[in-house]
């Protein structure tokens, strides 16, 4: 019994280190039939009028939504080189929301509806609190699987890699909802922030489909546009 306590902690904190980055990836592929994005000139413009359109909105809902919450969002870019067309969702060491975008995702977008709706359904992961259910999520996923070998005898490399494998199943559990319920908040930011929810998610006509594979991490893009759609629909 004692040699199984320690093997729960010695996950529990393991699993709680778990990545704690949101959502992306929502890269894009060539489409010939498509007008070409902004001219990086015009990239940089549009975003930075989106970033300031937005930003006070997206800071407004969350303060709206949450009690004790860090409503202060840090958007930024992500300059690195290679990058593929993507943004994704932090917290910084001390808390703050962080949104980061590609250099990629920002000269594909075609329009700013779409932008916004990239930055609204990031800063809605926030909202919606999903860094810390994810890892809780993970945690419990670990702790599950860490005590399944502990029990049927496992040694601990066996515990370790059972541990981090109930890390990555737990924090995927619930990963597809997640970004639906980004998506429906995603659209409201959208909508309050001026511009069109309902162009802005066209970019999901664009990215790879995921399917509705199990334990994917993303959903289905024709139900993440029914989402938005049925969102836009009841405001």
């Amino acid at each position: 019994m004692l040699r199984y306590c320690f093997a729960l902690a010695a996950v529990a904190f393991i699993a709680a280190c778990e990545p704690t980055t949101l959502s992306g990836p929502v890269t894009t592929q060539p489409d010939q039939g498509q007008p070409a994005g902004f001219s990086a000139n015009e990239s940089a413009r549009s975003f930075i009028r989106v970033l300031r359109t937005v930003e006070p909105v997206a800071e407004r809902e969350c303060r709206t939504r949450t009690s004790q919450v860090n409503c202060d969002f840090n958007i930024v870019v992500d300059d690195r080189p290679g990058q593929p067309a993507n943004a994704y969702q932090t917290e910084d060491k001390a808390g703050r929301p962080v949104i980061a975008f590609t250099l990629a995702l920002i000269a594909d977008a075609r329009n700013e509806d779409e932008l916004a709706f990239v930055m609204g359904h990031e800063a809605a992961h926030h909202i919606e609190g999903h860094i810390a259910r994810q890892q809780q999520n993970a945690v419990a996923g670990a702790v599950i699987f860490a005590g399944l070998a502990t029990l049927s005898g496992g040694d601990p490399t066996a515990v370790e890699s059972a541990q981090r494998l109930g890390a990555q199943v737990g924090a995927r559990r619930y990963s597809k909802d997640f970004e639906l319920e980004a998506d429906a908040l995603g659209t409201i930011i959208t909508a309050r922030a001026g511009y069109n929810p309902l162009r802005g998610a066209e970019f999901f006509t664009r990215i790879p489909d995921p399917g509705d594979r199990f334990l994917g991490t993303h959903p289905p893009n024709a139900s993440r546009l029914d989402t938005v759609r049925r969102t836009a629909a009841g405001m």
